[in-house]
């Protein structure tokens, strides 16, 4: 597995699965704005039940029944909440089906099992796994970073489970349908193509293309270097920080013709 903090979204609803590799990407764009909404207004009723609408809440303050949630989710990994520091997912394991041998070199992580059974393996070395323990309902793994590990449904019905990573470990908005999905989705990283947040190196030139175009006109305007690279600096930390490069240029725009940076307005001035 690989790191690759929070960036993407699009609603994703169970048991109506939207992304299959050949079509789109299972990864989706992240909002403008995030929380707006609240997760139990989410609701819709299907087969006279209501159920969550399972989609990427980070990173605004959230609330969430985990049980009901991990219970209803069909998917092999929906991300619930990907926050600066951490991220929930929620995974489904098909009888006999495992996550697949992995280690995260930077990255603790917490499983905790809500409904199946199965067992735990983990080790210091992918040839040595030592450490092995039957789970089921109830149980909390704890994964500790550079270690080697897989969990395996040993039961006849699917392994229900959310994961907690420190820090995330997928970008915002993943959905994998399937564990073909995510290890599709993964091919990228292995064979020398670069991945980082989510994007190759192209994909981030052609996604902040905006700012650039903005950072031109400013300087067709004669506004001094200093004030450009402030501006543009800023929006480039708040695009990494999840804020699409529109929003990020009116956020800083906002913080200097309100006042709100005084550094900016005497850049400007200089």
């Amino acid at each position: 597995m690989y790191y690759v903090p929070y960036m993407y979204q699009y609603p994703y609803y169970v048991n109506a699965p939207m992304y299959n590799y050949g079509r789109p990407s299972v990864y989706r764009n992240y909002p403008n704005e995030i929380g707006q909404r609240n997760p139990f207004d989410s609701f819709r009723s299907s087969k006279g039940h209501k159920d969550i609408e399972l989609t990427d809440y980070g990173p605004k303050p959230f609330v969430i029944d985990i049980n009901k949630a991990t219970k209803q989710n069909n998917t092999y990994r929906t991300a619930l909440w990907t926050g600066q520091h951490l991220q929930v997912t929620l995974m489904s394991l098909n009888a006999g089906e495992d996550i697949g041998l992995e280690m995260h070199p930077d990255v603790d992580q917490f499983l905790r099992i809500e409904q199946g059974q199965g067992i735990v393996q983990m080790g210091k070395s992918k040839d040595h796994l030592n450490f092995k323990r039957n789970v089921s309902d109830d149980s909390a793994i704890m994964l500790p970073a550079g270690t080697w590990h897989n969990l395996t449904n040993t039961g006849n019905i699917p392994l229900k489970l959310y994961s907690i990573y420190a820090p995330p470990n997928h970008p915002f908005g993943t959905v994998h349908v399937t564990k073909a999905d995510a290890m599709a989705a993964e091919e990228g990283h292995g064979n020398g193509n670069t991945v980082v947040f989510g994007k190759t190196p192209d994909e981030w030139i052609r996604y902040t293309e905006f700012l650039v175009k903005e950072g031109l006109e400013d300087v067709k305007r004669g506004i001094n270097a200093t004030h450009i690279l402030q501006e543009f600096i800023l929006m480039g930390v708040l695009v990494g920080k999840g804020y699409s490069p529109e929003t990020a240029y009116k956020t800083v725009e906002e913080w200097e013709r309100t006042g709100e940076s005084k550094l900016l307005q005497q850049s400007k001035n200089m």
